[in-house]
């Protein structure tokens, strides 16, 4: 490989907001839960990452029981969620102790193809810091005090995704800091440390399932892949 490549997978709700009785990231998608999906994607590349996932204390036994009842063996280290995704996210980077290139990806973003995976490690390794993006497609509004709204400009605007990947010194050195509010993911940490991002064209399938219907439109998606 040349250099070696971690896979920080972020699995850190343990609520139950889709109106199940389990975690989004534990939903059936295809017969299998929408983690295994997103895993699945980087076992699938041709140079596979150290895969680093952080789950919540709650379903860390549970996910030990689910890959032992379904034979789903892999390398992998289970690293327990914090607070924010900031806390989890460092949780996982405390284990990283060799320099190369690190991913970092919601687990329930279950469509991001190998192929693309294997793109936004080359690109990393070549700027440093990359972030994927897409353009909104619909007409936007900004909020305004009092309940109000306006029209605003929707080419001024991009959508952020995952993975968002960096070499490893990078990530390292802006999780240093201390946490902030602004911090949503991990562009927003970087850029705060004075690093540079670079954005590439995301891909309008890679979804994440955070609402009910968002796992009507994956079971569509997986049909067609």
């Amino acid at each position: 490989m040349g250099c070696k490549y971690y896979a920080v997978i972020v699995a850190g709700g343990s609520g139950t907001r889709m109106g199940a009785d389990i975690a989004k990231q534990f939903l059936p998608l295809g017969g299998k839960p929408v983690i295994v999906h997103t895993i699945e994607r980087f076992l699938s590349m041709e140079n596979v990452p150290e895969i680093i996932l952080v789950l919540p204390d709650v379903y860390k036994q549970y996910w030990k029981d689910y890959c032992f009842e379904n034979r789903f063996k892999f390398r992998h280290l289970l690293v327990s969620g914090g607070i924010t995704r900031f806390h989890s996210v460092k949780n996982a980077l405390a284990h990283i102790k060799e320099p190369g290139i690190v991913a970092v990806h919601d687990g329930v973003r279950p469509f991001v193809q190998p192929g693309f995976l294997e793109g936004m490690y080359a690109k990393a390794k070549e700027c440093g810091a990359v972030v994927p993006v897409v353009e909104p497609a619909d007409s936007m509004r900004i909020k305004q005090p009092g309940g109000n709204s306006a029209i605003t400009d929707r080419s001024l605007y991009y959508m952020v995704q995952t993975p968002q990947v960096f070499k490893s010194e990078i990530l390292l050195d802006a999780y240093q800091m201390a946490y902030l509010p602004s911090f949503t993911d991990d562009a927003s940490v970087v850029e705060s440390a004075g690093m540079k991002i670079e954005l590439v064209p995301g891909k309008i399938t890679n979804i994440k399932i955070t609402r009910p219907e968002d796992l009507t439109l994956a079971e569509a998606i997986f049909n067609l892949f």
